[in-house]
């Protein structure tokens, strides 16, 4: 019965996967033709470590973010919090939980938001400033439910709730990531799929769209203060389709190697490849080395290192701490930290 029920999953993830992936075929890459791009900043040191090839690795709280179903295998109760230095002084916070409830699966919760400063508000009139200060803020709620339907095969599910705003401006939508991880009868190697953001349209609406019109500026003598509404268009969510794939190439006497690759099929950009891998000592101590955007023309993003500590502390409580640097080229550098607890 769940072979049944596992064929029947994968074929309808496909075709979920097949559909968006008709509609952005295109010669141009799209890039910033999308709402909330910070859906799209990765979340995890140890995956931007590995150059975000995780989605086949996925095995820890940030799974919520890169593949949903990678969480089905985590026990017990499990809290991170990330920490992103990201460009233009914006930094970004992850906080990510996941319980076990045993034969029902695993569920969790995953939070993002913004920190960004405040900004003077300027016109044409007043460049320096008009004595106002406006805001940025992004945001993101998800729950997550995994389970495995098989002892190979696992499913999750990310339903979530997006927001922005800038001044007097807010928008919002409704998406859902889905993601699968089987683990194939060839030793070691483990196939990951994952679809993100797939849901509704954002618009900005608000008072800052309110604005007085003239709606014949060449007449003297008309009304040139015509209030009007300058409302903005719809925009789709950053629609990403990912596949990898992760081998295990030894674990001898404490010592691991992994090394993933992932390929991504996103809505706002080119496609591309992601290579990465963690070596470990004993559970211990972590090394991780990877390389992004693989292909990708005038990308800034490249090479990303990492390294990261596990410790066990009282009775069967561990704590691990990662962190990871990414080089952007001519842009400054983005820096990221994680602070997991497994009780």
């Amino acid at each position: 019965m769940k072979s049944k029920i596992t064929a029947i999953i994968s074929a309808l993830f496909l075709l979920i996967a097949a559909l968006p992936a008709q509609s952005f075929v295109s010669d141009v890459s799209k890039r910033g033709t999308t709402a909330a791009p910070f859906l799209s900043i990765p979340q995890g040191a140890r995956a931007l470590g590995m150059g975000t090839a995780y989605v086949a690795v996925a095995d820890d709280q940030s799974a919520m973010y890169w593949n949903p179903a990678g969480i089905a295998n985590l026990s017990g109760f499990r809290v991170v919090v990330d920490y992103t230095q990201w460009l233009a002084d914006i930094k970004y916070n992850y906080l990510g939980a996941t319980i076990n409830l045993g034969n029902l699966g695993v569920i969790g919760l995953n939070m993002t938001s913004s920190s960004i400063p405040e900004m003077r508000v300027t016109t044409v009139d007043n460049p320096s400033g008009t004595g106002e200060m406006f805001g940025v803020m992004d945001a993101a709620v998800g729950v997550t439910y995994a389970l495995k339907l098989t002892d190979k095969f696992a499913i999750g599910f990310n339903p979530k709730f997006v927001y922005q705003k800038i001044w007097k401006m807010s928008a919002s939508a409704i998406a859902i990531d889905i993601g699968v991880k089987y683990l194939t009868p060839f030793d070691g190697i483990t196939l990951g799929m994952s679809i993100s953001n797939f849901g509704s349209k954002m618009r900005l609406s608000g008072n800052n769209t309110i604005v007085l019109y003239d709606p014949d500026p060449f007449t003297s003598g008309n009304n040139g203060h015509i209030p009007a509404d300058a409302r903005t268009d719809e925009w789709t969510l950053p629609l990403n389709f990912k596949v990898g794939i992760a081998y295990n190439v030894f674990a001898v006497e404490g010592n691991r190697l992994v090394l993933a690759m992932d390929a991504s099929h996103p809505s706002d950009n080119y496609e591309s490849i992601d290579l990465g891998g963690e070596y470990s000592f004993n559970d211990f101590i972590f090394l991780r080395g990877g390389y992004k955007s693989l292909f990708l023309q005038n990308a800034e993003e490249r090479f990303t290192l990492g390294f990261g500590i596990q410790q066990a502390l009282i009775g069967s409580t561990q704590l691990a701490i990662d962190y990871a640097y990414q080089d952007y080229q001519r842009l400054k550098n983005v820096q990221k930290f994680s602070v997991g607890i497994i009780f």
